[in-house]
């Protein structure tokens, strides 16, 4: 015990503060990011098995991941404004031990209106990680690099997304709730990593405020009610926040993707436990495009250094080039060749051979790769533009009213899927009721491009106002030059 003590105090505690502890930071902060959204996508793989545990239908579990979506943006707007104004490092731990608690109460819920609640509960605690953490994140990026550094924070919970469809399919195929108990644990064991972050000052990546703080100064402005008129004011904050309804219907859609590949399993006689599989394998891979963000992150970061319009114009592009290859990605047919019944990791990597030797799953992997790759251009240049034409005190609170738009557009893009595929299903069996359903919902995708691009024309003004009042700022906060004495 002594010689763990004399370790802590002649080792680990001279290192706060240095760059392996910023490293480490910045490791854990992307760790979370990526570990809420492992909690969004746990739940869509299992629709079919939490609807059969308590007997309703599968709309119904559906209608409750929109609604924590809509909970989840709500609660943000107020963890993130608290967050603007005090300190952040006790908020993302309390926001963290909340959503822990959700998943528990998931794991543990004896009905559908437990379950409902405790979604909820996971709903409320995830609005702080998402929103008070960008804002901390923000304050670690130089604009320079902040495209690119924000595609990791991005892909991070794309990753997140990912392998919460994974986990779910494979570890919830027998019992839905063995994951949420995982998660659970693995959230517990963040909670106590991010104890020992860095606390990262405010401000600090934004040249104007680097002579300040290197003098030991403070960004001490913080953000009060008599803001949000002038943040809303902003135009480019307008176009920012406005696009995520549209994109979020099309992206909330996307949520259902398991969905149709299992269809098609069932629909080539292949039975629930091996189509459940199926359906997550198949769309974890098709997501995998997601990880292009960083092409489009750095493509805006260049751009944005020779036209202060250019990280919008790149997400325009890649938005609206996007449009028709997930309109083809969705009528494709795909040939399933699998052992039916057998354990998932022998389905796994019969999933994973077909990609070489069935053409149409080749064909349609590559027109999901090129489709995500493209529309992923959109999620680094939102996280960027936000820092950029806002100061250190709004970023946190204008991320949480975007993401508010996001949450509120992708709520009403996974439940009225739900709608519009059963309403379909009388003319279009399944799954072709699901391929015509998410096909339509893509269109939304077209609004999100053109609002894009005008906030492109309305970026650099607010962006050269920004450097002013920064500038401003960092004159009245230089500490007086000592006058020599005589």
């Amino acid at each position: 015990m002594a010689l763990s003590l004399r370790y802590l105090v002649l080792v680990v505690l001279p290192a706060m503060g240095g760059h392996g502890h910023r490293i480490y930071s910045v490791v854990v902060f992307v760790v979370l990011a990526s570990l809420d959204n492992v909690a969004i996508g746990l739940v869509p793989p299992l629709y079919g098995s939490i609807s059969d545990s308590f007997g309703v239908a599968e709309s119904a579990v559906g209608l409750v991941t929109a609604i924590t979506f809509l909970f989840s943006a709500v609660a943000a707007v107020a963890w993130a404004y608290t967050g603007d104004r005090h300190h952040r490092k006790p908020l993302l731990m309390v926001g963290t031990l909340v959503w822990v608690a959700g998943c528990a109460g998931t794991a543990l819920s004896a009905n559908y209106a437990a379950f409902f609640a405790a979604q909820i509960v996971a709903a409320v605690g995830l609005g702080a990680v998402a929103s008070v953490g960008f804002s901390v994140v923000s304050d670690l990026i130089s604009p320079r690099r902040r495209g690119l550094v924000m595609s990791f924070w991005g892909l991070s919970q794309g990753i997140g997304t990912l392998a919460g469809t994974l986990l779910g399919g494979l570890l919830g195929r027998s019992d839905w709730r063995a994951p949420f108990l995982v998660l659970t644990a693995v959230g517990l064991v963040a909670t106590l990593a991010y104890f020992f972050t860095y606390d990262v000052r405010r401000g600090q990546s934004d040249a104007e405020l680097a002579g300040v703080i290197a003098h030991g100064g403070e960004y001490d402005y913080r953000i009060s009610r008599e803001d949000v008129p002038r943040i809303l004011r902003r135009r480019t904050n307008f176009w920012l926040v406005l696009q995520g309804l549209t994109a979020q219907v099309a992206f909330g859609s996307l949520v259902w993707l398991p969905v149709l590949f299992r269809e098609r399993a069932a629909d080539q006689g292949y039975s629930a436990d091996t189509a459940i599989v199926v359906g997550s394998i198949f769309a974890t891979m098709f997501q995998l495009g997601a990880g292009f963000s960083i092409i489009g992150g750095l493509v805006g970061d260049r751009l944005q250094r020779r036209d202060p319009g250019g990280r919008a114009m790149v997400a325009a592009v890649g938005i609206l080039a996007a449009v028709p290859l997930y309109l083809v990605l969705f009528f494709v047919p795909i040939r399933i060749d699998v052992p039916d019944g057998a354990g998932a990791g022998a389905v796994v990597r019969a999933v994973l051979e077909s990609v070489v030797t069935e053409p149409t799953v080749g064909l349609s992997l590559l027109i999901a790769l090129v489709a995500l790759a493209l529309t992923s251009a959109n999620s680094p240049n939102w996280f960027a533009l936000i820092a950029d034409v806002n100061p250190p005190e709004h970023r946190g609170t204008v991320y949480s009213l975007g993401n508010l738009t996001n949450g509120v557009g992708r709520a009403v893009g996974n439940g009225l899927a739900g709608v519009a595929f059963r309403a379909l299903q009388a003319p279009l069996p399944p799954p072709l009721n699901y391929a015509v359903g998410l096909a339509a919902f893509q269109l939304f995708f077209v609004p999100t491009g053109l609002m894009y691009w005008r906030a492109s024309r309305t970026s650099p003004a607010d962006i050269a106002a920004v450097h002013e009042l920064l500038e401003a700022r960092a004159e009245r906060s230089e500490p007086a030059t000592p006058q020599p004495t005589r």
